[in-house]
């Protein structure tokens, strides 16, 4: 039995919840895909058997046509000769012929719409199968990975694996070494500063104080004027 009941099951089929739900995901991808591959060759035929009746209907509206244009001609030669019994009959059967091509193009109408509906189903399931083909591809990748997590735990339980990482452990220590030795050298070289260092800094200790007595007599002057005993205020009020 199908995992799928028709064409419409396939295409609002949910595959995450079909292979969540699968004890065998990459059994169940293969079966879907298998399933897809078949419901598209049924209906691609379905479609071609479609197309083949729409010509076979098409040639007998040729013929229907011709036949109806045929009786035509009869009725108008029976009238002129004044058999309007013969031309009344040849009427029926010209009027026959048209309503059987008028059948004929409403059927054609009607398998018109089914191959566009096949036409959709067509591109909607090659759709949903390259959709199914990648989850496929993942599944395999996914699987594949899994398998080299095994074989690689199964790897790191050998001895010689062992040995290397021991290897690998001394290289470390070694760096570590190398790194501690470099922090003792620099510990060493940010030590007490010399006696041209204290000099420099007596000088810079200097220049900040010169500074800071400017910056104390500029205020002091901005406070005279504030207090009206600068230039603008010389003569007084009135």
């Amino acid at each position: 039995m199908g995992i799928f009941s028709r064409t419409r099951d396939i295409i609002a089929a949910n595959f995450n919840d079909l292979l969540d739900k699968a004890d065998d995901p990459s059994k169940m991808i293969r079966m879907i895909i298998l399933e897809m591959e078949e419901t598209l060759v049924e209906v691609r035929a379905s479609a071609a058997r479609t197309i083949a009746d729409q010509k076979e209907m098409q040639r007998h509206v040729v013929k229907l046509d011709r036949l109806a244009a045929d009786w035509s001609d009869k009725a108008q030669l029976a009238l002129s000769k004044d058999r309007e019994d013969l031309a009344r009959a040849a009427l029926v059967e010209r009027k026959k012929a048209v309503d059987m091509a008028d059948q004929l193009r409403s059927e054609i109408a009607v398998l018109d719409d089914s191959m566009r509906a096949y036409e959709q189903d067509i591109d909607k399931l090659q759709t949903r199968l390259r959709e199914a083909r990648s989850r496929q591809t993942a599944i395999a990748a996914r699987l594949e990975s899994a398998e080299n997590r095994v074989r690689l735990r199964s790897l790191m339980t050998n001895e010689r694996v062992d040995e290397a990482l021991a290897r690998f452990d001394q290289l470390e220590r070694r760096v570590d070494y190398a790194e501690g030795r470099a922090d003792a050298l620099s510990i060493a070289e940010t030590g007490p500063a010399s006696l041209a260092d204290e000099i420099a800094a007596l000088a810079g200790q200097d220049k900040i104080d010169e500074e800071l007595a400017a910056m104390k007599r500029a205020l002091g002057q901005n406070g005279l004027g504030q207090n009206g005993l600068g230039p603008n205020n010389q003569h007084g009020e009135g």
